[in-house]
């Protein structure tokens, strides 16, 4: 796609949907991890992001190294099988799917998005062992009861869901009430369950963090990006027991011992849904 960068082959009716003259962070993020599904507006935006803030390229990648980690210790160590992924993003090296089948071929996946590049290419290449289970549902996370309402019929609700938030909850705006939707969520799930999230913040290096989101939202990419403080964060995990280290950057949550990563300024966390709560 990235070579003539034409996402219709001439159907203006594909030029609609796609509109591949406004920058999109799925293909955005695409770009920065070095995959190809991106358009000219897309790599012009991730320049220029990257120009106000050079850790941006470093920052995609322990965003999804973090992924893999998380996802490997909660079907290695935590006996997880069944996960939830909402917003899931264009599809690269390591998806979720991939990362637990490795461990345990076995595991179920549903994937949400409501982006219609995703949906094309998920539905080619979101392929599951046999042994296991891959679905993608076209959905928004802003809509977590028809997301639970389709998850139903492809995820056993009677055992454990990781639900995972990985580089979406920032783009859900204050008055669309995330904390809400977080909420709706996992009390959807039975005990035992596991919530996942990262989210971007101004900690590591500020005011160039904040002007490059200012510059994100103001240049009309699409969409909209909120910075969350670790406290907000910390805030989507209560009633939870939080997994240590706690909510902290993406490079410093269960890191490879052998090597040290800069911290970058995307928070994340881990929490499990009690087995049994107190009156």
């Amino acid at each position: 796609m990235a070579k003539g960068d034409e996402p219709s082959g001439g159907d203006g009716r594909w030029d609609d949907v796609l509109q591949a003259h406004i920058p999109h962070s799925a293909r955005v993020w695409n770009y920065l991890l070095g995959g190809k599904d991106h358009f000219a507006a897309d790599r012009a935006a991730a320049d220029h992001a990257v120009a106000l803030k050079p850790d941006m390229i470093e920052q995609a990648r322990a965003d999804r190294a973090f992924l893999g980690r998380a996802v490997r210790h909660l079907v290695g160590e935590e006996g997880v099988r069944q996960f939830l992924d909402i917003g899931t993003g264009l599809p690269t090296a390591d998806n979720t799917h991939q990362v637990a089948q490795r461990v345990a071929p076995e595991c179920r996946i549903v994937y949400v998005d409501h982006d219609p590049l995703v949906l094309v290419h998920a539905r080619a290449l979101l392929t599951s062992s046999p042994e296991g289970g891959c679905d993608y549902i076209d959905a928004d996370v802003r809509e977590p009861d028809e997301i639970l309402a389709a998850a139903r019929a492809r995820l056993d609700f009677t055992k454990p869901i990781a639900v995972m938030l990985v580089g979406i909850l920032h783009h859900v705006e204050d008055a669309e009430k995330p904390e809400v939707i977080v909420r709706r969520l996992m009390s959807a799930v039975p005990p035992g369950s596991w919530l996942v999230i990262n989210h971007p913040t101004s900690v590591v290096h500020g005011e160039r963090s904040v002007r490059s989101a200012r510059q994100w939202n103001e240049s009309g990419g699409r969409p909209t990006v909120t910075l969350r403080t670790p406290e907000q964060i910390g805030r989507y995990f209560d009633g939870l027991e939080l997994l240590d280290p706690g909510v902290v950057s993406c490079s410093r949550w269960r890191p490879d011992p052998r090597s040290f990563e800069p911290a970058v300024d995307a928070y994340c966390g881990a929490g499990r849904k009690p087995m049994f709560t107190s009156e």
